[in-house]
């Protein structure tokens, strides 16, 4: 079908940019306050976009940041209609419209369903202000349906047009000879804006551009290893570099090709590799390379091996250079062959890692943008509490909250026979911050499922007394962090952990929580007695993951709890034990951070004296605090902090308390209070005239009864006095 012939106007030369997340499928071209004046348009008029096709958009003015730039931000749908890529150049003009009278369009895969009749309207209602042209491609979301395209067949009348509320549209059977959809484009990702400026110079310009290399003398990358934890967006980002540079993508998964036969799975790579050349230019996609090609020094099987020698062979044999390019993706690069990881094969690796807070809110925005969100809805407060999420936890989220939103409308819902299902008066298909809330509670992060992890609720405040200690904490991670010149121009690095000691009871572990809450990162709780094992060299390895996780969902604190049960000191007496293989092994994972990986490491110990005391030296953990036993002016901090929840009696007098809990820890005085309320809710209940407890409160007496039943348990530890 051709497009319509517009009359040629002024018209100006921008080069393509992506257009805004939240933007995606609204058919909007921002460009200059100037090019707009230049061209004679203002925001909502039309213009033509002229590439290797034509197609027209809706104008808008760009944002501050992108003003002067002679940039135009449009969508991948509209990319796709006018022919264009990202970076490069295309004419605009301003050009009439006219209200479309109707419009007809048809499926652009044959699987697609034809809406129904009952649809209609909300199709219209999706579409109305969007302008089109006859031959364009346009996206239809309805609620709990995946995304479908569809083309234009024909439109009434001809020329530039605006679908309105009073356009009339219809449909027809998908025709075969249309083109696959592109499915996802740049605006599909969210949070990978520096490894995807990476990942699109070593792919684009090769597949884009090859002259250029020949022109500096040099040979183009032929391949990029993309690695990180599953659900970060590897394969999306190899589908959507095949889309914007309409390259023929040719997907292998690393199963598929393992053969039972003897040559079976090398003649398979090689047709791979065949099709590559003969529909350059090409991308090929090996996806999970760990499997297509492990360590030959570590597998037995001697099709592996093959299979990774003709894979070595077909990559050094690329002929049609800057046309043929291969992406990898794994999860595990440690487990790939190492020739394969050297320049001229896999030229560079690429990390992409769990997204930040400001990835994780574009993501967000991408898997809501079409969803009928209330105004409660804080995708900003959404994004902080998930840390930890990854691309695809976040779609999952989204996904849950659109089935608690169903499930809470549910029985709202009248069904009929034949017909589209109604809602009761005064009902919405609404998704609203109590649904995302629900969806939050079952959706755990992939990075560290296997591991405790928090996003702790309380904060300093919350924690009584340990003044010093709270002013200590705060100077040694919030300081490092504000890029000070005095930092910047220093070879001194920030701190790498802290060590808490002290009895028990006296809010280490609570300060550690209180510190993820007050640093909003994310809590990683290990338990150092689960990581034991009879097996040999099990221990190590768990030890191992367990700081790989905490690197992959960085920023972080790594809180190891009782750490002398895996940091035993040493001694020639049991050199063979495991416990050594352990702490050599936490040595050098210790040893290995970097202020740059966003890891700190907080340990806890009443038994200092039982720690490995290399363990102890500056470097690995800096600084080594003392919890002392709560002074009178702490205990009344903590007495108030648990007093502030409880229903008291008037007779109440705290500085009775304080004294009887001379000598006493935070978690003495918790104990306390527990005992009290357990003595008035006994007292209320049993008297039966209080079912309800409404009228419970606290005496003095209570707290005087708790008090001479509370049996205060010494657990000072033995602590070396140059740890004073």
């Amino acid at each position: 079908m051709k497009k319509t012939k517009f009359k040629s106007i002024q018209h100006v030369s921008l080069r393509v940019a992506e257009a805004f997340i939240e933007e995606a499928g609204k058919g909007l071209a921002r460009v200059d306050e100037a090019v707009l004046k230049s061209l004679g348009a203002v925001p909502g008029e039309t213009l033509k976009i002229s590439g290797r096709g034509s197609t027209v958009a809706r104008a808008a003015q760009t944002t501050p940041e992108y003003s002067g730039q002679n940039l135009i931000q449009i969508d991948g749908i509209t990319r796709d209609n006018a022919k264009v890529t990202v970076d490069e150049w295309c004419t605009i003009e301003k050009v009439p419209h006219k209200s479309a009278e109707s419009i007809l369009l048809s499926p652009m895969e044959t699987s697609s369903i034809i809406p129904k009749e009952s649809e209609i309207p909300h199709i219209r209602q999706l579409l109305a202000g969007k302008h089109v042209v006859q031959g364009d491609k346009v996206q239809v979301t309805l609620f709990g349906t995946r995304p479908q395209f569809f083309f234009i067949d024909g439109a009434s009348p001809r020329g530039a047009l605006r679908i309105t509320a009073n356009t009339d549209i219809n449909f027809k059977a998908a025709d075969v000879s249309h083109e696959k959809a592109n499915r996802v484009s740049y605006e599909d990702i969210g949070g990978l804006e520096s490894e995807l400026t990476h990942i699109r110079e070593m792919i684009e310009l090769p597949l884009k551009f090859p002259d250029l290399f020949t022109s500096l003398g040099i040979d183009p990358p032929r391949g990029v290893l993309l690695s990180g934890p599953p659900g970060t967006g590897k394969t999306l980002v190899a589908r959507t570099i095949s889309n914007e540079v309409r390259a023929h993508f040719i997907h292998v998964n690393g199963p598929e090709v393992i053969h039972k036969f003897y040559g079976e799975s090398e003649a398979k790579l090689r047709d791979v590799f065949e099709e590559a050349r003969r529909n350059a230019p090409s991308i090929i996609f090996l996806d999970e390379i760990d499997a297509l090609a492990p360590r030959r020094a570590q597998v037995i099987g001697d099709v592996e091996k093959r299979v990774v020698a003709q894979l070595l062979a077909l990559m050094d044999g690329l002929v049609a250079r800057g046309e043929v390019v291969i992406i990898g993706a794994t999860n595990m690069p440690e487990l790939v062959d190492p020739a394969l990881r050297r320049p001229g094969r896999f030229d560079r690796e690429i990390t992409i890692g769990v997204p930040n807070q400001a990835g994780r809110l574009e993501i967000l925005k991408i898997h809501s943008r079409k969803m009928p969100l209330t105004a409660d809805v804080d995708l900003d407060k959404l994004a902080e509490i998930t840390h930890g999420y990854v691309g695809a936890d976040i779609a999952a989220l989204c996904k849950e909250a659109g089935m608690a939103a169903l499930r809470r409308i549910l029985p709202g819902i009248k069904f009929e026979v034949d017909s589209k299902p109604t809602l009761k008066k005064g009902m919405k298909i609404e998704v609203t911050s109590d649904d995302f809330l629900t969806a939050f509670k079952g959706v755990e992060p992939t990075s560290t499922r296997e591991f405790l992890t928090e996003r702790s609720r309380i904060t300093f405040s919350d924690v009584g007394g340990l003044k010093e200690i709270k002013r200590n904490l705060k100077s040694i991670l919030q300081l490092p962090s504000r890029d000070l010149p005095i930092f910047a121009n220093t070879r001194i690095g920030p701190p790498k952990g802290i060590m808490f000691t002290g009895p028990s009871g006296t809010g280490k572990t609570l300060m550690a929580k209180a510190l993820s809450g007050e640093m909003g990162m994310t809590l990683i709780m290990v338990d150092p007695p689960s990581l034991l094992s009879k097996w040999v060299g099990e221990t190590e390895k768990g030890l191992r993951e367990v700081f790989k996780r905490a690197r992959q969902a960085s920023p972080c604190i790594l809180f190891l709890d009782e750490i002398e049960a895996i940091a035993q000191a040493r001694s020639a007496e049991y050199s063979s034990d495991v416990s050594q293989r352990v702490v050599s092994q936490l040595f050098r994972e210790l040893d290995e951070l970097h202020g740059s990986l966003g890891v700190f490491v907080v340990a806890a110990t009443n038994r200092i004296d039982l720690v490995e005391p290399a363990l102890l030296r500056a470097g690995r953990f800096d600084y080594i605090m003392e919890f002392p036993l709560p002074d009178r002016e702490a205990r009344e901090a903590i007495l108030k902090t648990y007093l502030d929840s409880l229903p008291l009696d008037t007779d109440v007098d705290i500085n009775s308390i304080l004294q009887a809990g001379e000598g006493w820890t935070g978690a003495d005085i918790e104990a306390l209070c527990k005992r009290a309320i357990m003595m008035a809710i006994e007292e209320a209940f049993g008297s039966g005239k209080d079912k309800d407890l409404t009228g419970c409160v606290v005496t003095s007496r209570h707290f005087e009864e708790a008090a001479t039943q509370h049996t205060i348990v010494s657990t000072n530890p033995i602590v070396p006095k140059q740890m004073h």
